[in-house]
């Protein structure tokens, strides 16, 4: 108390919760003024008896029933979350690396430094990235598959650009000719053939490396040819415009380019068609490049069987002439409608090519042709007759026997002109020759290919034409 004594109600009681020095409350700790004293009190959340001189207020530790729930479930929720995106970190950065790695071993900077020694030249490989390559196609998707084989999967591709591609997706990949590979995918990139399908570039992110291509719309030579859909079937004009175009595709890549280039696949299969049946030859994963001064270097065997040329079977070894073979096969396919493997008679399997030309020999050969071209009233039958001996002579056994490319182009692409031509115009020519008319000469190639140059009896030149 302070205050005077001797006066009533001189003594006041001292509050001494409002002078901190004047308590020993701890700190946290409520004071709390009494007549004459004070009390500590410990407030909500803390314990002890709350003086500076005791046990003072200790913070209470312990945590509701509630919180530690809701803590569980943020941990539970978060924590996968933080291991999956540590696992997603992790497995981009590894992906990035085998990405650079597959890069590498493929040659990826050897292509880099092709292209750019191309300034100014617009055809030229383009380098993809394989996640370009999974929009293009749904993450190449079952439903974006348009071939499937032994060689692997081609997929029907969007680029951002809106240019629909079909994207290659080999098996495997010989490693040791990677250098090659990148030099093969730098020319044919170049190729520019209206009967080609261009080769746009590759992606080389993956072990094996994706070829693009451009996008044919209308399926496969082989597709037309064997389909059971009569609405589909190929006319006999369309048949001999595709042997032609697809010869003069082969005879450019033999002869016509900077550096001969030997398919070593031509099939049926292999012949993609525009929407106006055009032909483009398509599929160079068994291609080989043949330099200048070695234009008959052999390569190692590859092709596909009823296609592959005999004479290389002892020696494993394919040229130029393995592809003339290997179109004679496709040409009887146009010409017979007949699959190059087939059942005969017995009822063992033959090679197409063999019983054609067996056929030729017996002289039935129309015995074999398709029946829907031969009773074609606007057909010429030796026409037929001409294309063939043309695929007779390519599937010579000797490859020395066998024409070059670039004489069966030349031959088909005159048997498609007189094809063209008018019949009404052919048979005037043929009656203006057979009255001494100067309208045809022995000495014009198309007339010596579907006729020969042997005869010099005008009546029998008659009958031959009738």
């Amino acid at each position: 108390h302070e205050g005077n004594p001797y006066l009533d109600h001189g003594c006041q009681d001292v509050d001494e919760c409002k002078v901190a020095t004047k308590n020993n409350c701890s700190k946290n700790a409520v004071c709390k003024n009494t007549l004459g004293s004070y009390n500590c009190y410990c407030p909500k959340g803390f314990y002890g008896d709350g003086f500076e001189n005791g046990t003072r207020c200790v913070e209470n530790v312990s945590i509701p029933v509630t919180k530690i729930i809701a803590g569980v479930i943020v941990c539970s929720i978060a924590l996968p979350i933080f291991i999956w995106l540590l696992y997603w970190a992790i497995k981009k950065r590894r992906l990035i690396k085998l990405r650079e790695k597959f890069f590498q071993q493929n040659g990826g900077m050897l292509l880099q430094q092709q292209i750019a020694s191309y300034k100014g030249v617009e055809d030229i490989a383009m380098i993809f990235t394989i996640e370009g390559l999974k929009m293009a196609t749904n993450n190449f998707h079952e439903s974006q598959i348009i071939g499937q084989g032994g060689f692997g999967t081609v997929y029907k591709g969007t680029l951002p650009s809106g240019k629909v591609v079909a994207i290659k997706r080999s098996k495997t990949v010989d490693k040791g000719q990677i250098i090659q590979f990148i030099n093969e995918v730098d020319i044919l990139s170049q190729i520019n053939h209206r009967h080609v399908v261009k080769l746009l570039g590759c992606c080389l992110e993956t072990e094996v490396p994706l070829l693009v291509y451009e996008f044919i719309s209308n399926g496969t030579l082989y597709q037309h040819i064997h389909s059971e859909n009569k609405t589909n079937f190929l006319s006999w004009e369309n048949r001999l415009r595709i042997a032609a175009e697809t010869a003069d595709a082969l005879a450019y890549l033999h002869s016509s380019h900077s550096v001969p280039i030997f398919h070593r696949d031509v099939k049926s299969s292999n012949v993609l068609l525009d929407d106006k049946y055009s032909a483009r030859v398509s599929d160079f994963g068994a291609s080989r490049l043949v330099p200048l001064d070695q234009t008959q270097k052999t390569t190692i065997l590859q092709g596909t069987h009823g296609y592959l040329d005999p004479e290389c079977l002892p020696t494993g070894q394919l040229t130029d002439k393995s592809d003339v073979y290997s179109f004679g096969v496709v040409l009887v396919e146009l010409l017979t409608g007949k699959k190059p493997i087939l059942m005969d008679e017995s009822g063992e399997w033959i090679a197409l090519a063999m019983y054609f030309v067996s056929t030729m020999k017996d002289g039935n050969i129309f015995h074999i042709l398709d029946d829907r071209m031969v009773d074609d009233e606007g057909n010429r039958q030796q026409l037929l007759i001409d294309v063939a001996e043309i695929a007779r002579s390519c599937l010579e056994e000797r490859r020395e026997d066998r024409p070059a490319m670039k004489e069966v182009a030349k031959e088909l692409d005159s048997l498609k002109m007189m094809y063209e031509q008018p019949l009404s115009q052919h048979i005037q020519e043929e009656t203006d020759f057979s009255l001494g008319g100067p309208s045809t000469s022995s000495t014009d190639p198309a007339f010596e290919l579907a006729f020969g140059n042997s005869f010099t009896d005008d009546d029998d030149l008659c009958v031959h034409g009738r």
